[in-house]
């Protein structure tokens, strides 16, 4: 399987010294950056942005979303994968955005990784149920989301 081949790729990476960067998002609001992790709890408006992340999941359920899980770590149970991608660094900076962002104005996401084929789905979706133009720069190209829709055409 190719976790394996991942495991020995990280450990010959380990051994030369080669390092790779922590993913993170930003996003700018009232020329302030805030920037985000996975799993990141640390911000000061944590308890609104668990509280998005968590209402719009349930929208997002009973709309038909379904995560996809197939990139989490192998070794979690499936209550767990579905968690680990639920807290990547776009959707805490996206569920950021939506608590303090007006409506009518878009929601710019910049991402120092490509952008993964859950968030991608995910941010589809939330634009959708929302009604917000989503904009995410990832190291590849622009993404703009709007209506269920991506402008890259699902092609990243």
């Amino acid at each position: 399987m190719l976790w394996e081949e991942a495991n020995v790729v990280r450990m010959e990476m380990k051994e030369v010294g080669i390092s790779k960067g922590a993913g993170c998002s930003w996003i700018s609001v009232k020329n302030s950056v805030h920037t985000f992790q996975a799993k990141d709890t640390c911000h000061e408006r944590n308890t609104e942005i668990q509280t998005m992340l968590r209402k719009l999941k349930m929208e997002m359920k009973s709309a038909g979303y379904v995560a996809d899980t197939s990139l989490a770590l192998f070794d979690l149970e499936e209550e767990e994968r579905e968690s680990e991608v639920w807290h990547h660094s776009e959707k805490i900076a996206l569920a950021f955005g939506l608590c303090v962002i007006p409506p009518g104005l878009p929601i710019r996401i910049t991402k120092n990784m490509r952008i993964c084929f859950d968030c991608h789905a995910a941010f589809k979706f939330i634009s959708g149920i929302t009604n917000r133009e989503i904009i995410v720069r990832d190291n590849n190209r622009f993404h703009r989301f709007t209506k269920y829709d991506c402008s890259c055409r699902d092609y990243w």
